[in-house]
């Protein structure tokens, strides 16, 4: 199964080795990790998204909740969280498939954020199944590169992870 977790760290160095460390010692594969500051200059919010049995992620959980520099964490229920993910395609176009291609991406609401005479790059940021969709949409062109951001997540409504 699938688990978002959030996690409210202090700001410093280091704070993302130790957590990772952990991860590694249990032997949990970080499937996207984001890491940015929060409106609080001296927290940083963390966004892991990782497979694994519901036992290990409550251990995780406690593990981190030991470390020092964790101010909280908080495992997010799915359907509960709006999860964004940022992607950049680089696709073969021949002039040809051009508008095929602009097609494709217009109907999926992404964007062309750079052309060349070979190639297209298109940026998009949505849910992880969204993208998939994209991706998989756009192969039979020649995807030529991918790159990716790390999940980010929020809970819906009035719920906050905070301090």
């Amino acid at each position: 199964m699938q688990y978002t977790l959030s996690i409210l760290v202090e700001n410093q160095a280091g704070v993302l080795s130790k957590i990772s460390g952990l991860f590694s010692r249990r032997g949990f594969n970080i499937d996207s990790l984001a890491v940015g500051v929060t409106n609080d200059p001296n927290v940083s919010r963390i966004t892991i998204v990782a497979n694994g049995d519901e036992y290990v992620v409550e251990q995780l959980e406690k593990q981190l909740n030991k470390l020092i520099p964790i101010i909280k964490v908080k495992r997010l229920t799915e359907g509960d969280f709006i999860s964004r993910e940022l992607i950049l395609i680089k696709i073969h176009c021949a002039a040809a498939k051009r508008a095929e291609i602009i097609k494709t991406v217009e109907i999926m609401q992404a964007k062309i954020v750079d052309v060349s005479p070979s190639s297209v790059t298109v940026e998009y940021c949505e849910c992880a199944n969204r993208i998939q969709t994209l991706i998989d949409l756009l192969k039979p062109y020649g995807i030529r590169e991918i790159v990716r951001t790390g999940t980010v997540a929020i809970d819906r409504g009035n719920t906050a992870v905070s301090v």
